[in-house]
């Protein structure tokens, strides 16, 4: 709308000038003529008045054919020594003709000169204005956003500049809170890792204490002390493992390696990770997995994620129970489900179960509250969805991924 408007009035501002010019022209034109033709009838005045003053008998029909014959050569007047020579009138208003000339190109050109000037000036001023708005953008490219941008007139670069200005002071305030959450959010992550290592390693300290300050402790005794130092070396390890991973998601540095991979592959390499889970608690896996169904992803990244959801639900499973796997596609998604029989999961605790190390009320003593985080931060990454459906029969984990 803008550039239309200008348009329209640079044609009005050309068609003004043009006639402008062409009316100067017309102008100095019309007075050419009418000087020369004043010089012409003053010439043939005198002519006329001369051949009466001395043949005063002349009549005016004999004049007539005088006047006409010399227009055509010249030489009836010659018979009385008079000229009316076209030529020499012609060269009588050279003089005024050529400045006439003179006047009217100079115009011209000035107008001319003056216009193209305006032109240049103002193309002159918005490359100017484009090239500030150039390096700005080139400054908040390199995220330097702490820019100065003047205050501009109303025209579209202005416009421009002052939305980009807008924009940055917007960017500069969410960099501001994102700055003040990230904080906020290492502090509550720093916490909990403190919280999670706290218990394991107290534990530890424990045991040790107790097998230091008993040396003559029975053999079993300090074996079954040292299984518990295991299992809870084998806590900081898992723990320290997943936080590295999430770490990587969260940083957007992990490079997923995706490729079309079948439902049946990654079901099946998750199942074989959590088989001696399984065998501890005797718990069946029932697997109905469609044939050719396919999606594009990380083979090893989407086992993790469905690794751990099924970890979850061993965990709140009772032992000699079952969980149910079943997958389906059709030309838009396709889709895994979970599903175990155990108490399911409180209204309280639904809205928290993907936040990091968050335990609900039916969580293990031994559970982190990281797995599930883990799982959803996967399969967001790879395009995919994952939901919940919980009641007292149990619990469901849906995921879809799209085609």
């Amino acid at each position: 709308m803008k550039n239309k408007e200008k348009l329209k009035k640079f044609l009005i501002i050309l068609s003004l000038y043009t006639i402008f010019v062409i009316f100067l022209t017309y102008s100095i034109n019309k007075y050419e003529y009418q000087v020369y033709k004043d010089n012409f009838d003053t010439k043939i005045t005198s002519i006329i008045l001369k051949i009466k003053e001395d043949y005063p008998n002349i009549t005016d029909e004999e004049l007539y054919n005088i006047l006409k014959s010399s227009k055509k050569d010249g030489k009836v007047l010659e018979q009385y020594s008079l000229t009316i020579d076209n030529k020499s009138l012609l060269k009588e208003n050279d003089n005024k003709y050529q400045q006439f000339l003179v006047t009217n190109i100079t115009i011209v050109f000035i107008s001319t000169i003056f216009l193209i000037f305006l032109f240049l000036r103002f193309n002159a001023k918005k490359d100017r204005e484009i090239n500030k708005i150039t390096k700005c953008l080139e400054e908040i490219n390199k995220r330097n956003y702490k820019i100065d941008i003047e205050e501009m007139s109303e025209d579209e670069l202005s416009i421009l500049k002052n939305e980009l200005k807008d924009k940055v002071t917007i960017k500069l305030k969410e960099d501001a809170e994102n700055s003040k959450q990230a904080k906020k959010d290492l502090k509550d992550t720093l916490a909990d890792i403190s919280h999670q290592l706290k218990t394991p390693i107290t534990s530890i300290l424990i045991i040790l204490d107790n097998i230091i300050d008993n040396p003559d402790m029975d053999k079993n005794t300090k074996e079954d002390f040292i299984r518990d130092i295991k299992r809870e070396l084998l806590n900081i390890n898992f723990l320290a493992l997943n936080l590295l991973k999430l770490s990587k998601l969260d940083s957007n540095t992990v490079h997923f390696l995706k490729k079309e991979v079948s439902l049946d592959e990654i079901v099946t390499s998750s199942i074989k990770n959590i088989a001696p889970l399984c065998d501890l608690k005797n718990i069946k896996i029932n697997a109905d997995i469609e044939e050719n169904s396919k999606i594009n992803c990380d083979l090893n990244w989407q086992v993790e994620a469905l690794t751990n959801i099924l970890k979850n639900c061993i965990e709140h499973s009772k032992d000699n129970s079952k969980i149910d796997i079943s997958t389906k596609a059709n030309k838009v998604y396709a889709s895994i489900e979970i599903r175990d029989y155990g108490p399911g999961i409180s209204k309280k605790d639904l809205p928290h179960i993907f936040e990091r190390f968050y335990k609900g009320e039916n969580s293990s003593q031994d559970s982190i509250g990281i797995g599930l985080s883990l799982a959803q931060k996967i399969i967001e990454s790879n395009d995919g969805l994952i939901n919940v459906e919980t009641g007292h029969d149990g619990t469901t984990f849906i995921i879809k991924y799209l085609i």
